[in-house]
């Protein structure tokens, strides 16, 4: 079995944080993109459709979130234990690089 895939068996809760994780950052940055884009456009219309997608955004943004902090995966009002959060996931995210010896 490859190495790397071995160190992830076992990790399914991880796993799900990362995958919540990676979910809130591109949540994140579409609410960016949208709003952005609603000031470039020209058209009512447009501006209209692009609103209502940035709403679905920010909606889809607070309910990953409210998951996230249900799980214990996301401290939005505790900076210092959201800091551990992030330290712990980075040290887990070390801990999966391969070694070279397969």
């Amino acid at each position: 079995m490859n190495p790397f895939i071995g160190k992830l068996s076992g990790m399914s809760s991880l796993t799900e944080q990362v995958i919540a994780t990676d979910m809130l950052i591109a949540a994140k940055s579409a609410i960016k993109q949208y709003a952005l884009a609603i000031t470039e456009t020209a058209t009512p219309e447009i501006r209209s459709t692009l609103t209502q997608h940035l709403e679905d955004c920010i909606n889809f943004h607070k309910q990953i979130s409210d998951y996230m902090v249900n799980k214990g995966y996301y401290f939005p009002l505790d900076t210092s234990k959201q800091v551990q959060v992030d330290t712990n996931m980075a040290d887990q995210a070390l801990k999966l690089q391969p070694t070279g010896d397969q």
